[in-house]
């Protein structure tokens, strides 16, 4: 599917002929199952045996092959096990498990959109787990999966070389995992990972001593423009510093229009706003326009920063979860063309040059945007959801709760 939408991006530019993107479109996506790559789907696959909610090597296996059928049988077994045994997800489901599972995606390269998911599982049963607290276990994380779309395999190739158990095991071998959780098979982590031996011959995954790179391929930003923080993929970017004018759009599609007839430079920061939580409402990744820039081949001489988030698809010097959002008239929605924007990916910085006075005076001054939808179901989820740092929850989660609904 990314090679779609980069093909998107090279018809737009005159370098792919209607017909080579046409016979493109029928060949992508040949196999049921989620996108091969290290996208959000594989890297919540990941993420589902590193937590410990599914049992060892079930998350790798290829959708169409036979064996994902023993993994159902096992499953009730397992299911079984645990009522017997009086262990519950929350047993299961702690702070060092959610460390676990975010120590997962920066090895594999994973996806942005983890940095929401993990902390709106962390609201659910009530532990402080939010963006910045990922953004560090993704700091002090080896990259060691060469997996697409930054590196060169994907998951299958994953699969056939070892599956998620041999990178956990290389990753508890070098201290980055914590072997004491608790998992579905009613044993600790170090316990299932006791027989896993790490396999030298293939080239998928390296040891936890011998990285792609010494921090994961996802950083957590700061500073005057995402004050709640936001996040950026690394892997496979050459730079990590970027300098630009931002070039700024209040919905995505305006923003994909502007890309499509190239009305930007090289050196910009294209700006899409009003697609967090709230403002979209929902967050929508912004595929389509990372694609069509990529396909263009200014992956690397643009950058895009946006309130919203990205597939985990997604590639080049792009910024999401920027917060708080312009909806809530967050300083992104206070930018204006032309303004200048420093984004360090080393330091972990995102800032626009404006003091805090003109900020101040753009405030004063600024309107909350109508939203798009006035009724109906997405209004009411506008109404009630959380900001994208805490996983854009729609309720108080566990620290509010008067009983556990577990309890019978």
């Amino acid at each position: 599917v990314v090679d779609v939408f980069g093909g998107v991006g090279k018809y737009s530019a005159g370098t792919m002929s209607a017909h080579a993107l046409r016979k493109l479109e029928l060949k992508a996506c040949p196999s049921s199952g989620a996108c091969g790559g290290q996208f959000t789907a594989n890297t919540m696959a990941c993420v589902s045996e590193a937590i410990g909610l599914a049992l060892p090597y079930s998350a790798g296996t290829p959708a169409p092959y036979e064996q994902r059928d023993k993994y159902a049988l096992q499953s009730g077994k397992a299911v079984m096990n645990l009522l017997k045994m009086n262990i519950r997800p929350r047993d299961i489901v702690t702070r060092k498990s959610l460390e676990n599972a975010a120590t997962i995606v920066a090895a594999t390269g994973g996806s942005t959109n983890a940095a929401l998911h993990l902390p709106a599982i962390a609201n659910e049963i009530g532990i402080k787990f939010d963006l910045m607290d990922v953004a560090k276990i993704f700091k002090k994380t080896p990259y060691l999966a060469d997996l697409k779309p930054a590196g060169k395999y994907v998951a299958k190739d994953m699969w056939q070389a070892g599956g998620v158990p041999m990178l956990l095991k290389t990753l508890l071998d070098g201290g980055y995992i914590h072997g004491n959780c608790m998992t579905v098979t009613g044993k600790t982590m170090r316990e299932n990972l006791r027989k896993v031996k790490f396999n030298p011959k293939q080239k998928v995954m390296r040891k936890y001593n011998n990285p792609l790179s010494p921090e994961g391929g996802v950083v957590g930003l700061k500073g005057n423009l995402a004050r709640e923080g936001a996040i950026v993929k690394i892997a496979g970017l050459k730079k990590l510093q970027f300098t630009g004018r931002a070039r700024c759009f209040d919905t995505e599609e305006l923003a994909f229009k502007a890309v499509q007839k190239k009305k930007y430079k090289d050196g910009d920061i294209i700006v899409i706003r009003y697609e967090g939580p709230k403002g979209g409402p929902g967050m929508r990744e912004m595929l389509q326009t990372t694609g069509a820039i990529y396909g263009q081949g200014k992956g690397e001489k643009v950058a895009l920063i946006t309130d919203g988030r990205f597939s985990g698809a997604t590639r080049g010097f792009c910024v999401g979860h920027i917060g708080p959002e312009a909806s809530v008239g967050g300083p992104i929605a206070l930018l204006k063309n032309g303004d200048i924007i420093d984004i360090d990916a080393k330091k972990g910085t995102i800032n626009v040059r404006l003091s805090k006075k003109e900020l101040s005076k753009r405030r004063k001054n600024w309107k909350p945007k109508r939203m798009n939808f006035g009724n109906g179901t997405l209004w009411k989820y506008a109404q009630t959801v959380g900001p994208a740092y805490l996983g854009a929850p729609t309720h108080p989660g566990g620290k509010n709760e008067i009983r556990v609904y577990a309890d019978i």
